[in-house]
C-alpha cells in the first residue's frame, strides 16, 4: 500500500498552504484524495499527477 500524505504534509510537497487543499477540496477542483473516516490522505502517485496536470508553456494557455 501506498503511504498516504496527510494535508500539512501534502500542502508542504507542492508549496501550497493546507487551506489551499480545503478549498480545492470543496469545490471540487483540487486534486485526488483519499478520505477514510474523518482523515483526509493524498498518495504520492496522484500529486505526481495533479503537478503533471498543471505543467504549461506560457500563460495564455490558462485563459479562459
Amino acid at each position: 500500500m501506498e503511504k498516504l500524505f496527510s494535508i500539512v504534509e501534502a500542502a508542504e510537497l507542492l508549496g501550497v498552504s493546507p487551506s489551499f487543499l480545503n478549498k480545492a477540496r470543496m469545490l471540487g477542483s483540487g486534486q485526488v484524495y483519499v478520505k477514510i473516516g474523518r482523515n483526509v490522505g493524498y498518495t504520492s502517485r496522484d500529486l505526481e499527477a495533479y503537478v503533471e496536470s498543471r505543467k504549461t508553456a506560457h500563460t495564455a494557455q490558462n485563459a479562459a
